[in-house]
Protein backbone atom coordinates (compact mmCIF):
# COMPACT_ATOMS: atom_id res chain seq x y z
CA UNK A 1 0.00 0.00 0.00
CA UNK A 2 1.75 3.67 -1.06
CA UNK A 3 1.68 6.71 0.90
CA UNK A 4 -1.55 8.38 -0.71
CA UNK A 5 -3.69 4.68 -0.20
CA UNK A 6 -5.85 4.67 2.46
CA UNK A 7 -6.40 1.87 4.88
CA UNK A 8 -9.88 3.30 5.28
CA UNK A 9 -11.40 6.10 3.81
CA UNK A 10 -11.21 9.46 5.99
CA UNK A 11 -14.99 10.23 5.42
CA UNK A 12 -15.79 6.73 7.15
CA UNK A 13 -13.34 8.01 9.78
CA UNK A 14 -14.77 11.58 10.05
CA UNK A 15 -18.42 9.86 10.34
CA UNK A 16 -17.39 8.18 13.39
CA UNK A 17 -15.92 11.24 15.44
CA UNK A 18 -18.15 13.11 17.72
CA UNK A 19 -18.93 16.01 19.68
CA UNK A 20 -19.66 14.79 23.09
CA UNK A 21 -19.02 16.89 26.38
CA UNK A 22 -17.22 19.54 24.43
CA UNK A 23 -14.64 16.71 23.69
CA UNK A 24 -13.86 15.23 19.55
CA UNK A 25 -14.57 11.46 20.41
CA UNK A 26 -14.46 8.30 18.47
CA UNK A 27 -17.15 5.64 20.67
CA UNK A 28 -15.45 2.01 21.51
CA UNK A 29 -17.63 0.02 18.53
CA UNK A 30 -17.23 2.30 15.79
CA UNK A 31 -12.89 1.85 16.96
CA UNK A 32 -13.54 -1.79 17.44
CA UNK A 33 -15.17 -2.23 14.11
CA UNK A 34 -12.30 0.11 12.02
CA UNK A 35 -9.26 -2.21 13.99
CA UNK A 36 -11.40 -5.18 13.33
CA UNK A 37 -11.55 -6.98 16.63
CA UNK A 38 -14.87 -7.65 18.49
CA UNK A 39 -16.03 -4.32 21.17
CA UNK A 40 -15.45 -6.40 24.02
CA UNK A 41 -12.28 -7.39 23.52
CA UNK A 42 -11.03 -3.39 22.64
CA UNK A 43 -12.59 -3.05 26.52
CA UNK A 44 -10.80 -5.24 27.62
CA UNK A 45 -7.38 -4.11 26.62
CA UNK A 46 -8.42 -0.60 28.00
CA UNK A 47 -9.29 -2.36 31.26
CA UNK A 48 -6.24 -4.08 31.24
CA UNK A 49 -4.17 -1.02 31.11
CA UNK A 50 -6.19 1.48 32.98
CA UNK A 51 -3.51 3.72 33.94
CA UNK A 52 -2.84 4.80 30.39
CA UNK A 53 -6.64 5.78 30.09
CA UNK A 54 -7.36 8.68 32.61
CA UNK A 55 -10.29 10.52 32.78
CA UNK A 56 -9.65 12.86 29.96
CA UNK A 57 -8.65 10.02 27.46
CA UNK A 58 -11.38 7.91 27.36
CA UNK A 59 -15.19 8.52 29.55
CA UNK A 60 -18.14 6.10 29.61
CA UNK A 61 -21.58 7.71 28.35
CA UNK A 62 -24.52 8.30 30.27
CA UNK A 63 -27.27 5.80 29.97
CA UNK A 64 -29.02 9.46 28.53
CA UNK A 65 -26.02 10.05 26.18
CA UNK A 66 -25.79 6.32 25.35
CA UNK A 67 -29.45 6.41 24.47
CA UNK A 68 -29.50 10.01 22.20
CA UNK A 69 -26.75 8.82 20.52
CA UNK A 70 -27.87 5.28 20.01
CA UNK A 71 -31.79 6.37 18.38
CA UNK A 72 -29.65 8.85 16.03
CA UNK A 73 -27.74 5.99 14.93
CA UNK A 74 -30.52 3.91 13.95
CA UNK A 75 -32.71 6.69 13.12
CA UNK A 76 -35.40 6.21 15.67
CA UNK A 77 -36.38 6.61 18.96
CA UNK A 78 -35.79 3.67 21.80
CA UNK A 79 -38.43 2.28 23.26
CA UNK A 80 -38.58 -0.17 26.29
CA UNK A 81 -38.94 -3.74 25.25
CA UNK A 82 -40.09 -6.89 27.02
CA UNK A 83 -40.20 -9.17 24.11
CA UNK A 84 -37.00 -10.99 22.54
CA UNK A 85 -34.73 -8.60 21.17
CA UNK A 86 -33.27 -8.87 17.64
CA UNK A 87 -29.16 -8.73 18.39
CA UNK A 88 -27.66 -5.57 17.35
CA UNK A 89 -30.70 -4.22 17.52
CA UNK A 90 -30.68 -2.79 20.99
CA UNK A 91 -28.57 -0.86 23.30
CA UNK A 92 -27.32 -2.80 25.93
CA UNK A 93 -24.21 -1.53 27.63
CA UNK A 94 -23.18 2.42 27.59
CA UNK A 95 -20.25 2.99 25.49
CA UNK A 96 -16.60 4.25 25.92
CA UNK A 97 -15.86 7.76 24.31
CA UNK A 98 -12.56 7.73 23.58
CA UNK A 99 -10.64 11.63 23.10
CA UNK A 100 -8.05 11.87 20.31
CA UNK A 101 -5.21 10.99 23.24
CA UNK A 102 -7.36 7.97 24.07
CA UNK A 103 -7.49 6.65 20.37
CA UNK A 104 -3.77 7.85 20.33
CA UNK A 105 -2.67 5.33 23.29
CA UNK A 106 -5.18 2.48 21.91
CA UNK A 107 -2.29 1.67 19.65
CA UNK A 108 0.07 1.18 21.92
CA UNK A 109 -2.96 -1.68 23.82
CA UNK A 110 -3.69 -2.83 20.86
CA UNK A 111 -0.21 -4.14 19.28
CA UNK A 112 -1.29 -5.39 15.87
CA UNK A 113 0.30 -4.17 12.82
CA UNK A 114 -3.68 -2.96 11.60
CA UNK A 115 -3.60 -1.19 15.00
CA UNK A 116 -1.00 0.65 14.01
CA UNK A 117 -2.11 1.22 10.31
CA UNK A 118 -5.51 2.50 11.72
CA UNK A 119 -4.54 4.76 14.30
CA UNK A 120 -2.21 6.78 11.90
CA UNK A 121 -5.40 6.75 9.79
CA UNK A 122 -7.79 8.76 12.98
CA UNK A 123 -4.92 10.51 14.08
CA UNK A 124 -4.73 12.24 10.08
CA UNK A 125 -8.80 12.58 10.20
CA UNK A 126 -8.37 14.68 13.69
CA UNK A 127 -6.22 16.40 11.94
CA UNK A 128 -7.90 17.14 9.13
CA UNK A 129 -10.85 18.35 11.28
CA UNK A 130 -8.24 20.66 13.51
CA UNK A 131 -7.28 22.48 10.05
CA UNK A 132 -11.12 22.82 8.71
CA UNK A 133 -12.45 23.96 12.13
CA UNK A 134 -9.72 26.88 12.01
CA UNK A 135 -10.29 27.48 8.29
CA UNK A 136 -13.95 27.85 9.51
CA UNK A 137 -12.76 30.25 12.26
CA UNK A 138 -10.90 32.50 10.18
CA UNK A 139 -13.58 33.19 7.63
CA UNK A 140 -15.22 34.10 10.54
CA UNK A 141 -13.07 36.38 11.73
CA UNK A 142 -12.42 37.84 8.26
CA UNK A 143 -16.43 38.66 7.73
CA UNK A 144 -16.13 40.38 10.73
CA UNK A 145 -13.47 42.41 9.78
CA UNK A 146 -15.31 43.30 6.64
CA UNK A 147 -18.09 44.08 8.03
CA UNK A 148 -16.89 46.97 10.40
CA UNK A 149 -14.62 48.31 7.28
CA UNK A 150 -17.84 48.90 4.95
CA UNK A 151 -21.13 50.48 6.37
CA UNK A 152 -24.27 49.27 6.44
CA UNK A 153 -25.19 48.93 2.96
CA UNK A 154 -23.62 45.50 2.80
CA UNK A 155 -25.41 44.13 5.90
CA UNK A 156 -27.91 42.36 4.21
CA UNK A 157 -25.04 40.68 2.40
CA UNK A 158 -23.36 39.87 5.37
CA UNK A 159 -26.01 38.42 7.29
CA UNK A 160 -26.77 36.29 4.28
CA UNK A 161 -23.51 35.06 3.96
CA UNK A 162 -23.68 34.09 7.71
CA UNK A 163 -27.00 31.89 7.62
CA UNK A 164 -24.82 30.40 4.74
CA UNK A 165 -22.24 29.25 7.23
CA UNK A 166 -24.81 27.77 9.69
CA UNK A 167 -25.50 24.17 9.46
CA UNK A 168 -28.99 23.88 9.39
CA UNK A 169 -30.80 21.63 11.82
CA UNK A 170 -32.18 18.28 10.34
CA UNK A 171 -36.25 18.18 11.10
CA UNK A 172 -38.38 15.58 12.16
CA UNK A 173 -42.07 15.25 11.37
CA UNK A 174 -43.90 14.29 14.36
CA UNK A 175 -45.11 10.65 14.42
CA UNK A 176 -48.78 9.69 15.08
CA UNK A 177 -52.24 10.88 14.26
CA UNK A 178 -53.09 14.24 15.23
CA UNK A 179 -57.14 14.59 15.31
CA UNK A 180 -58.32 16.98 13.13
CA UNK A 181 -55.37 16.71 10.89
CA UNK A 182 -56.43 14.75 6.98
CA UNK A 183 -54.92 11.53 7.10
CA UNK A 184 -52.80 12.40 3.97
CA UNK A 185 -51.93 15.68 5.03
CA UNK A 186 -48.64 14.02 5.54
Amino acid sequence: MNKNQSLIPVERIERAILMIRGHKVMLDRDLAELYEVPTKVLNQAVKRNKDRFPEDFTFQLTMEEAKSWWARKIDMPLRSQTVTLKRGQHLKYRPYAFTEHGVLMLSSVLNSERAIKVNIEIMRAFVRLRQILASHIQLARKLEELENKYDSQFKVVFDAIRQLMIKPEAKRRPIGFRPGEPEDAH
